[in-house]
């Protein structure tokens, strides 16, 4: 296999990590592996085209992306639009596409898990068109993200600590919309303070994100109106893992989701992939089976299966 890794040398913990080492490492540990790779560590401004360039490139099978969830989202949907596979460092706070591919966290392991890895199929999903690995939502996340771009942070620890507050603040005040929500043709009208459509179901006892992604349905986990203490016992349960046993939570599954927000607001927002994005009056999200090539670690238990 020939790859080439496009690291994003602002992100997370390769802000941090001598590069020109780990490029090394990366090179010794594919090698070893009877691979070829080259390493670039590039700006965070630089990295979608870096990656696209990487994409059209015909010399290269694979394509290993280094950074945070908005960096391996962005890969992810380049991989998939140009059939190359796609390989995952994770090195951002979260890390949630990674996990669900059974990668390990630590940033050597995976580049040395990577070069012994296999090639599987994962599922993709899209909303109005734009790929996602992880979820689509609105409502509470949203406002934590606005809330939390508004805090000054310098550091990973500095991130967590602004989440925190951002939390704090968005569940003063819980979120609170009418939707107008369709599941595979079956349609419900409510208020509601979270929608989350995610790329297959999550798993259970961790954060959200999915065990697997080869089950070929969209997960949607939903919550109508809430109050602060409601919101703060929701939130606790999404960390811990114990969401499905929370009163207000509801999960359900679909091949394809509609939602219409009959009284939008211009500035209304949701988030795909940890990224903030414009909310559309009508969003529809569906799932791509199979049509993500990824390397998975030859050990990883869980994750994407063919």
């Amino acid at each position: 296999m020939r790859a080439i890794a496009i690291l994003n040398r602002d992100g997370g913990t390769l802000k941090t990590t001598d590069l020109d080492a780990y490029c090394a490492h990366i090179t010794k540990a594919f090698s070893e592996a009877g691979h070829e790779i080259e390493c670039h560590p590039v700006g965070g401004s630089e990295i979608e085209q870096a990656l696209k360039k990487a994409a059209e490139d015909p010399q290269f099978e694979a394509i290993i992306a280094g950074g945070g969830d908005g960096t391996i989202s962005a890969a992810a949907g380049i991989a998939f639009k140009s059939g190359k596979t796609l390989g995952v460092i994770p090195a951002g706070t979260m890390n949630l596409f990674a996990r669900s591919l059974g990668m390990p966290l630590n940033i050597e392991e995976a580049a040395t898990a990577l070069a012994r890895s296999e090639v599987k199929s994962c599922d993709i999903a899209t909303a109005d068109g734009r790929p996602f690995v992880h979820q689509f939502s609105v409502g509470m996340q949203p406002r934590l993200v606005q809330n939390r771009e508004e805090l000054q942070y310098r550091s990973r620890f500095g991130k967590m600590i602004a989440s925190l507050r951002a939390t704090l603040s968005m569940l003063s005040r819980p979120p609170a919309f009418l939707t107008r929500m369709t599941l595979d043709g079956e349609t419900q009208e409510q208020v509601f303070s979270m929608i989350a459509v995610a790329n297959n179901p999550y798993g259970e006892g961790h954060m959200p994100y999915a065990d697997r992604l080869d089950q070929g349905v969209l997960g949607v986990y939903s919550a109508g109106k809430i109050d602060t203490g409601a919101g703060m016992r929701l939130s606790t349960d999404l960390v811990l893992g114990s969401w499905r046993t929370n009163e207000n939570m509801r999960e359900e599954t679909a091949r394809e989701v509609v939602l219409q927000f009959p009284r939008h607001k211009r500035k209304a927002r949701a988030v795909i992939d940890g990224e903030l994005v414009p909310l559309r009056r009508k969003t529809s999200i569906e799932i791509i089976p199979g049509a993500l090539k990824v390397l998975v670690p030859l050990a990883a238990n869980g994750g994407s299966q063919s």
